[in-house]
């Protein structure tokens, strides 16, 4: 399956990891490539074991990127996460595979979207699939078996709130 977490409110990263730890309980291996996410930057690069025997996650992010920043060292990440996915999968320990801020990825161009699809629609085995960030392109939305939106009512940085350690990163 592809499943699909997008929308401008908070839990598309939790809903994943969600998934990954319901699956550990099966013992099935999730792989988890972050995008946009630096290494430690979250609490799930923290979780100790033997919580995480079942979730490998890396992080491959430059962190926050805004419009008119200059995107070549996040090209080169975002290349290098790719790369590091398909020799990761080509073990075929994987049921999961979550694809972290993917859309945000595509957005900026950070990743092509053509190379994703033909990925997504030609998968090296069978591994369900789960892609998570904002603003999803319509393509994604296609072809995906289960598409969610969070939609944000309200959040704590609406009232001037900081981000919080283990709900937000």
């Amino acid at each position: 399956m592809i499943i699909l977490f997008t929308g401008d409110g908070k839990g598309k990263t939790s809903a994943a990891l969600g998934i990954a730890l319901r699956a550990s309980g099966y013992k099935m291996k999730t792989l988890m490539i972050q995008f946009m996410k630096k290494q430690d930057g979250s609490g799930e690069h923290r979780v100790p074991s033997p919580l995480n025997e079942f979730i490998d996650i890396h992080a491959f992010g430059g962190g926050f990127l805004f419009k008119g920043d200059d995107k070549s060292e996040h090209i080169k990440l975002a290349q290098k996460a790719w790369l590091f996915m398909e020799e990761s999968l080509s073990k075929k320990v994987y049921q999961i595979l979550i694809l972290d801020e993917l859309t945000v990825a595509l957005k900026y161009g950070l990743i092509n979207i053509d190379m994703v699809m033909d990925f997504l629609k030609n998968p090296p085995y069978e591994i369900h699939i789960i892609i998570t960030g904002r603003d999803a392109p319509l393509k994604l939305l296609s072809i995906a078996d289960i598409a969610t939106e969070m939609k944000k009512i309200s959040h704590i940085y609406d009232k001037g709130g900081p981000p919080v350690e283990g709900i937000d990163f």
